[in-house]
């Protein structure tokens, strides 16, 4: 499913391009917690931030299935700079849901705007004239060293009614960083903390959490905003997993090619060519469902209960698949895989790291699934 270097057609996307400094840079950005910032131009440039960006502002309108691709390409060198690979078309696509102002603002130079977000509503929103006042902090917004715009979900107050949760858009001059981002794995990432002191934000540049739930409607928008968000947001996530698993398998075979070069013969008896085949028939598996998933937001076909809860199940059991195949091959590594200075460990790090997210959790997924499907036999049955 990996697109191949050099089949990117003018105007796709261009990981080949952004893959090779990943991997150059891969150390250093585990070391200082962020990316080179070499590494997230190359990201900007490879077409990353204008994937999903509307045709009107310059940007490509693109599918699902290529970006879960490219994305995986990157990872499979750096996961971090995967993750922030896919966090950044992802937010680009969110910051289409804003108002025609909001868009105007984000695009007005171009559409290589690097957005970045924080889902989880933090901060307080204080009413005022034509919009809001934010203040507070959001943690955990990855490749925010980076970013040009940020997305932050906040409660706002409702005249007369309960508050409200929105998206609201603040530019990279009214936020600072603070360094909190300091985990075991994924740490390229740079998913430090937002904060900002009493930011005014006008109402035409934020939107509503349930519009972004629920999708625009077919016909009105580009067809990647169309699709509701729990049913895709999992392959965010899950593609720089895949990439992990991928780049775990490759430094695995060299260092046993390695071992087996200094000792021949030694290794008789071995299971390596066993473990391997295993964890890749895993990997392949988890491709496999996370493309279908993919393919099929494209095609418009998760519009339905099932058919969504499906692709949420897929993501997350796609997960599970990739963890069992990166966690055997660190196991199966010998001693030498545990040094830190080895290069299996960082993408064995990186992979169980990102599994940890919140909407890549098996219960929610499975409860979905199997309400969805039992719904479904119901009304087959009426």
């Amino acid at each position: 499913m990996t697109t191949e270097p050099g089949s990117a057609e003018p105007g796709s996307l261009r990981p080949h391009e952004a893959a090779p400094l990943a991997a150059e840079h891969a150390r250093e950005g585990d070391r200082e917690r962020r990316l080179h910032p070499k590494v997230y131009e190359a990201l900007r440039g490879a077409g990353f931030a204008r994937h999903f960006v509307a045709a009107r502002w310059g940007g490509d309108e693109g599918g699902f299935l290529p970006c879960f691709e490219a994305v995986a390409q990157v990872a499979r060198e750096d996961p971090s700079a995967g993750w922030c690979a896919s966090v950044t078309a992802t937010l680009s696509r969110m910051a289409g849901f804003l108002p025609e102002e909001g868009q105007r603002t984000v695009w007005a130079d171009g559409p290589d705007a690097l957005v970045v977000g924080a889902l989880v509503p933090g901060g307080s929103a204080e009413a005022a004239p034509g919009g809001w006042l934010l203040s507070g902090r959001w943690p955990y917004v990855s490749g925010v060293h980076a970013s040009d715009f940020a997305l932050l979900a906040a409660q706002v107050p409702v005249p007369g009614g309960d508050p409200e949760v929105r998206f609201l858009l603040v530019p990279r001059s009214a936020y600072d960083i603070e360094r909190t981002w300091d985990t075991v794995g994924m740490r390229g990432t740079g998913s430090d903390t937002v904060v900002l002191d009493e930011v005014f934000v006008p109402r035409a540049h934020s939107f509503l959490r349930g519009e972004l739930a629920s999708g625009r409607t077919p016909g009105t928008a580009p067809d990647s905003l169309c699709v509701p968000l729990q049913n895709v947001s999992g392959l965010t996530f899950a593609a720089p997993i895949l990439g992990a698993a991928r780049g775990a398998a490759e430094a695995w075979s060299r260092a046993v090619a390695r071992k087996r070069a200094a000792r021949p013969g030694a290794d008789q008896g071995s299971t390596a060519e066993l473990d391997l085949a295993r964890s890749a028939a895993l990997t392949d598996a988890a491709e496999l469902l996370l493309a279908r998933a993919a393919s099929d937001a494209d095609r418009g076909l998760l519009a339905d209960a099932w058919a969504g809860a499906r692709a949420q199940r897929d993501h997350v059991a796609a997960v599970d698949l990739l963890l069992d195949a990166v966690n055997r091959l660190q196991r199966t590594g010998g001693t030498g895989a545990q040094s830190v200075h080895g290069e299996l460990q960082r993408f064995w790090r990186d992979a169980n790291a990102g599994a940890g997210h919140a909407v890549l959790q098996w219960e929610p997924a499975a409860r979905r699934f199997g309400a969805a499907s039992l719904a479904r036999s119901a009304a087959a049955d009426a």
